[in-house]
């Protein structure tokens, strides 16, 4: 169906215009009515954020989201403009989408008082009708809001007092929309006064002219906690003016952060086929909850759920690159894949003193060793129990630092002088034997992952391998493109 092209078939077609709070209002409960989902993409807030933020749209209200970096803020914001109409009907040729039956700007009330009924209409479509501003100290009230311009002035003869010299800031072009400003406290004090206006008494004033323009216009706005202190703050004004404070958060399970990485990494990609074993999966995402924990890191700045994504694409990569370096079309991510997690995490963490004394390697190095212990510790029994924690009457410190029950023929194997050298040079069936060489390696993984076969086992066997590592029961050193594993207490011997 044809839409309307002048005011005239606009007014026949009973076309009526809504505020676009009320739009949002309305739309949302056709949506809930429906049992349809409201925020596509939006994951582990279903039963925390999402429901605030639900009730701040049925209430009308501007939002304010409020959490750490990579916490969806902007997702959720950008999402908001599904809920508007397909299209809605403009005066053509307006720069702030005047409602062809209450025009608010001195262009579009000439026109429809000149041509009537006549008026041509555009028609505007969602997207065109969500904006945002990242708030960086440069920003000005001509930005935002507008200002007095002199070449219009100048090439139309008009005097500085005529309307038609403005230049119209970016809100006031969102008019009948959504505009959003991000990282909110990074805006100057003086510049979020001029926003008081547009929240309270929904106008604008431009360079003291006697013209009040009420905006129709929902203000949405992001920060973060820690810039209130490092980088600026809201005036209290501004909050008072902003009806509704949603605070976000990580994901607060592994299997959510899972499906966000999923959601959002290159994974799909041309080329070798790759394999990833679930364990090794969910120590991806571990890392980013031992980072959360983390006495190295500083967690006012927080760990953004981007650092996972990274990482997870930087191990398929290196899968990727291993399996063209040997001409095997296909491989299975191993544990030793995990070194590529390094790259993609020492930039995306703020460090605390002790941190930085640390080390940006080594604190991700140490980050990737506890999430692999929190998985091996899940699918496997304790390396070490309480008991064998406390020295037992007559026994030798070799014999608890070699472990006792399922891991002593492991153990047994490396005390023995051998050694175990595994690297991104050998190829799968490579990588299976020498693995499969350590007694008793096998049988154990296929034990406690019964699911796990081919390149899925050798994985299997190498965690148990890098779990005996992290609890201190066998010695590793990283080689260039690998790790060679040896009995802790001959490390121990060579090294004094």
């Amino acid at each position: 169906m044809a839409r309307p092209t002048t005011l005239g078939e606009l007014r026949k077609s009973g076309y009526r215009p809504r505020p676009v709070k009320d739009e949002l209002r309305e739309n949302l409960m056709a949506r809930l009515k429906a049992r349809q989902p409201v925020f596509e993409g939006i994951v582990g807030y279903d039963a925390t954020v999402l429901p605030q933020v639900i009730n701040a749209i049925l209430s009308r209200h501007n939002i304010i989201l409020l959490g750490l970096r990579g916490q969806a803020k902007t997702r959720i914001l950008r999402a908001l403009a599904g809920l508007l109409d397909d299209y809605i009907p403009v005066v053509a040729g307006s720069e702030i989408n005047d409602d062809p039956f209450a025009p608010i700007s001195k262009h579009a009330r000439a026109m429809v008082a000149s041509k009537g009924d006549a008026t041509p209409i555009d028609w505007l479509g969602r997207e065109a009708r969500y904006n945002e501003k990242l708030a960086t100290p440069d920003v000005s009230i001509a930005d935002l809001i507008g200002d007095v311009d002199p070449i219009k002035a100048a090439s139309r003869k008009l005097t500085f007092a005529d309307e038609e010299v403005i230049h119209f800031g970016i809100i006031p072009r969102t008019n009948r929309g959504i505009f959003a400003i991000n990282e909110l406290p990074d805006l100057q004090p003086r510049i979020q006064v001029g926003l008081l206006n547009i929240l309270e008494e929904k106008d604008i004033q431009i360079r003291g002219f006697p013209v009040r323009m009420p905006l129709d216009i929902m203000l949405c706005f992001s920060a973060n906690p820690e810039d209130y202190t490092n980088r600026g703050s809201i005036i209290t004004p501004l909050k008072d003016r902003i009806e509704s404070q949603v605070l976000t958060h990580y994901p607060l399970t592994l299997e959510d952060a899972r499906r966000i990485t999923d959601q959002e990494a290159w994974t799909k990609r041309p080329g070798p086929a790759l394999e990833v074993p679930p364990f090794v999966r969910d120590a991806i995402e571990q890392i980013a909850f031992e980072a959360r924990q983390s006495e190295f890191v500083d967690q006012g700045s927080g760990v953004s759920a981007r650092m996972t994504i990274a990482i997870y694409e930087n191990v398929l990569s290196n899968a990727e690159r291993r399996c063209l370096a040997l001409g095997q079309p296909r491989t299975t991510l191993r544990l030793l894949d995990l070194q590529a997690a390094i790259a993609a995490i020492s930039g995306k963490l703020e460090l605390v003193y002790e941190g930085e004394q640390e080390g940006g390697e080594k604190v991700a190095t140490r980050l990737v060793g506890a999430a692999v212990r929190k998985i091996f510790e899940r699918h496997f029994p304790p390396a070490i129990t309480r008991a064998a924690k406390q020295p037992k009457r007559n026994q030798p410190q070799a014999a608890q630092l070699r472990g006792e029950g399922i891991y002593k023929p492991i153990m047994d194997y490396f005390a023995a002088g051998q050694r175990l050298e595994l690297s991104d040079n050998l190829t799968d069936r490579e990588m299976e034997q020498r693995l499969e060489a350590v007694p008793g390696l096998k049988t154990l993984a296929r034990e406690h992952l019964p699911e796990a076969a081919g390149g899925t086992l050798s994985a299997a066997m190498e965690l148990v391998l890098e779990g005996l590592h992290q609890s201190s029961l066998l010695a590793k050193e990283d080689l260039d493109r690998g790790v060679l594993y040896t009995d802790m207490l001959g490390a121990l011997y060579e090294g004094g």
